[in-house]
């Protein structure tokens, strides 16, 4: 809790945490493990320094070593593949259909806001430029273009079926507006 309170954190705080909390209540028949997806969830951005490149396995690191001797091995080895997995927010090969399904919901329950309402999108931009505010702004809309055209650039942004079927149009729309206010004059 301490992490997610940070001055530094406008948009991955604790509000994040508490929005993916319901969204995995809301969907919690559909996970095999929704204790290991809780503990992804509280852990995924423990590490969160806009200035590196490692926050998510130095996350999954942190969410090892806090869980070591409170869950099996092959628990924790499933929450911080889930954690990993939020750096490219792209479901890992190799899982079982268990745990693909949710690391599916867990992905999806991370980028849930893509597809909320325009308000609430454009809160979410303003919360993470905040949070890169160091960056200069040639170059946060240079970056910030490259990882809006990535997500449109998918078959599909959400991994599972019920957030593709509930998300993916207003996200799409939030993506390509976005892109448009970036766009050069």
């Amino acid at each position: 809790m301490r992490a997610y309170s940070a001055p530094d954190r406008h948009y991955h705080n604790l509000a994040h945490i508490e929005a993916m909390l319901a969204l995995m209540r809301a969907h919690e028949g559909a996970l095999s493990d929704p204790t290991s997806v809780e503990a992804a969830i509280w852990f995924h951005d423990a590490v969160y320094d806009t200035r590196r490149q490692d926050n998510e396995e130095k996350s999954a690191e942190l969410a090892a070593e806090r869980l070591a001797g409170l869950l099996s091995p092959d628990r924790i080895d499933r929450i911080t593949s889930m954690i990993r997995a939020t750096a490219g927010h792209v479901v890992p090969e190799g899982l079982d259909d268990a745990a693909r399904r949710d690391c599916a919901l867990l992905l999806d329950m991370d980028l849930a806001i893509l597809g909320s309402a325009p308000d609430a999108f454009a809160a979410y931009e303003a919360a993470v430029r905040r949070e890169y505010g160091w960056v200069p702004e040639a170059l946060w809309i240079e970056g910030r273009r490259k990882v809006l055209q990535a997500f449109l650039a998918r078959p599909a942004i959400y991994a599972s079926p019920p957030f593709r079927a509930s998300h993916e149009t207003a996200a799409r729309e939030n993506l390509t507006r976005s892109l448009e206010r970036l766009a050069p004059p």
